[in-house]
C-alpha cells in the first residue's frame, strides 16, 4: 500500500510542473517536482539529484540528422507525445537563423534526393527550405578525363520531376529547427556537451523499483544516465548518437568502427557564372572527381577531390589562379571532350529490365564557365568509417556517427535522413506494441532498415 501511495504522490507531483520547451542557455534545470527551499549548497545538491530530468529520448547532436529525427518524431501521431532532449553546444540551436536572400551562398551544401525530400515534406520541414535559396535539377552529366565517353541523365529516365535539390546546409538545418519549434513537440535543448554516459540495460518492462532505494527510478534500471559538461545529468530511455563521424556517443558506448582514410581532401567553395546553371556536372580526373552543383541565382557549388598537398596549394593560390584551374578541370584539362556517349552500354546491360527511357543519345555539353569565387575555400579530409554495430541496448547511432562515406555520390546526409526516418518508425512500432523503446530487439531493426532497405532506395529514388 505504501508503495502505491508513494507512486501516486510522485505522479501527481510530476503533473504540477510541465517540461520547459527550448530552454535558455542554462538548459532545463528541473523536470518534475519543484525543488524545495534548502539552507545550504550541500542540501541543494542533494535535492537536485533527486529530481534529475527524465526523457524518453536523448538526441546527442543537433545537426541536420539529429533535428530530422526530432521532426519525424514530432509528425508521427504515435511519437509526438514523447519527451526529447537535444544535447548540442552549438549556440545556433537557441534561435532560428534569419537567412537573407542577398547573403553570399555558404560553401557547405547538400544534394537532397527525391526520397529525402518526400520524408521532409511529410514531416512539414520542406516548406521552410523552399522559402530560402535552393535549386532543383533534372539533368546530370558525367564524363571521364580520357574523352572516351560520357553519360547524361534526366529525371524523366526514372519517371521523376527532378533528380535532386541542392541546398545550403544552414538552410536545411534552419528549416528542420523551425519545424520542431513551430510544433507542440516536447523538445528541450541543452546547449552543452556530453561528458560521460552510464548505460543500464535492464528492461523497463521487467525492472522493479526499489522502494527503499535513495536513487531516482531511472538509476535503478530505467534508462541511461548522461552527464553533461556543466556537471548536471539527465536520464533517457534511449540515447541517439547523431554527433557526427567522431561520435562521442559511439566512443562512450564502446562501439568499434571499420574503415580507412582516403589520403584525399575535398576542397569546396561557391562560384558564380554569367548565366544560371541548371545541371549537375561531374568529371573524373586522375587525382579525383570534380563536381559542379547548381545552387540557383547563377551560383554553383564546387566539390573537388584531390591529394592533401594539392588541396593546400589550391586553397592558398589567388582567386584568378584558382578559377583558371577550375575551368581547366571542367573543360579541356587532362584530355579532350568525349565524342561519343555510353549508348553502347545498352547492349552490355541488356539483362537489366527497366521501363525508363535512357538519355544515351544526347550530345555532350560543356559546363558553364566559372567567372567569380563567391565564398571562401574550405578543405575537408575524406574517409570511410562504418560502425560495427548501429545499436546497443539504450543506444543507437544514426548519420555519420554510424557511417561516413565519400562525397562522390552525395549520399551522406541522405543516408542520415533515412536513418532518422527508419528509427522514428521503429520507435513508433515499439510504442504501439507497448514495448520499452530502448529494447535492443526493436532498435536493432534499424540495422536492417538502414543497411539494406535505405541504401537501395537512396540510389534508386
Amino acid at each position: 500500500m505504501n508503495r502505491v501511495i508513494k507512486k501516486t504522490v510522485s505522479n501527481i507531483c510530476a503533473l504540477k510542473v510541465p517540461r520547459k520547451s527550448f530552454c535558455s542557455t542554462e538548459g532545463v534545470k528541473v523536470a518534475g517536482c519543484s525543488i524545495p527551499e534548502v539552507s545550504n549548497d550541500h542540501e541543494k545538491k542533494q535535492a537536485i539529484s533527486k529530481v534529475i530530468p527524465q526523457y524518453d529520448i536523448a538526441i546527442v547532436g543537433g545537426g541536420m540528422v539529429g533535428m530530422a529525427l526530432s521532426c519525424f518524431l514530432a509528425s508521427n501521431p504515435m511519437t509526438k507525445q514523447l519527451s526529447v532532449a537535444i544535447i548540442d553546444s552549438n549556440p545556433a540551436l537557441g534561435s532560428s537563423l534569419h537567412i537573407k536572400k542577398e547573403d553570399p551562398p555558404d560553401p557547405r551544401v547538400s544534394t537532397v534526393t527525391p526520397a529525402s525530400i518526400s520524408f521532409l515534406q511529410d514531416a512539414g520541414a520542406w516548406k521552410y527550405v523552399e522559402q530560402n535559396r535552393h535549386a532543383y535539377f533534372n539533368t546530370m552529366q558525367v564524363w571521364d578525363y580520357t574523352g572516351l565517353g560520357y553519360a547524361r541523365y534526366h529525371a524523366r529516365d526514372v519517371n521523376k520531376d527532378f533528380l535532386g535539390c541542392v541546398a545550403e546546409n544552414k538552410v536545411l538545418h534552419n528549416a528542420l529547427l523551425s519545424c520542431v519549434k513551430d510544433s507542440d513537440f516536447k523538445t528541450t535543448i541543452y546547449p552543452l556537451r556530453l561528458s560521460s554516459m552510464t548505460l543500464n540495460t535492464s528492461s523497463m518492462s521487467m525492472a522493479e523499483e526499489n522502494p527503499t532505494s535513495k536513487e531516482p527510478p531511472s538509476a535503478q534500471g530505467h534508462g541511461a544516465e548522461l552527464q553533461l559538461s556543466d556537471g548536471s545529468s539527465i536520464y533517457a530511455k534511449l540515447v541517439v548518437g547523431a554527433d557526427g563521424g567522431k561520435s562521442h556517443v559511439r566512443e562512450l558506448a564502446g562501439i568499434k568502427t571499420t574503415g580507412w582514410n582516403y589520403s584525399q581532401n575535398a576542397i569546396i567553395c561557391t562560384v558564380e557564372h554569367t548565366y544560371e546553371n541548371e545541371c549537375a556536372w561531374q568529371r573524373f580526373l586522375p587525382t579525383g572527381p570534380i563536381a559542379l552543383l547548381p545552387m540557383g541565382d547563377k551560383f554553383s557549388n564546387i566539390v573537388w577531390t584531390m591529394s592533401p598537398t594539392e588541396s593546400n596549394n589550391r586553397k592558398s593560390i589567388t582567386e584568378e589562379e584558382f578559377l583558371k584551374d577550375v575551368n581547366y578541370a571542367l573543360d579541356y584539362g587532362h584530355g579532350p571532350h568525349p565524342t561519343s556517349s555510353l549508348s553502347g552500354t545498352r547492349d552490355v546491360f541488356s539483362w537489366f529490365k527497366t521501363d525508363a527511357t535512357l538519355s544515351t543519345n544526347e550530345f555532350f555539353e560543356i559546363p558553364p564557365k566559372v567567372t567569380r569565387l563567391a565564398s571562401e575555400r574550405m578543405v575537408f579530409p575524406l574517409s570511410l568509417r562504418h560502425a560495427n554495430s548501429y545499436a546497443l541496448k539504450r543506444v543507437v547511432l544514426i548519420g555519420d556517427a554510424a557511417h561516413t562515406v565519400h562525397p562522390l555520390a552525395g549520399q551522406g546526409v541522405n543516408l542520415g535522413f533515412g536513418d532518422a526516418f527508419s528509427l522514428s518508425r521503429i520507435i513508433a512500432e515499439g510504442i504501439a506494441l507497448g514495448t520499452d523503446i530502448g529494447e535492443v530487439c526493436y532498435v536493432m531493426c534499424v540495422c536492417i532498415g538502414v543497411c539494406v532497405h535505405w541504401s537501395v532506395c537512396s540510389w534508386v529514388l
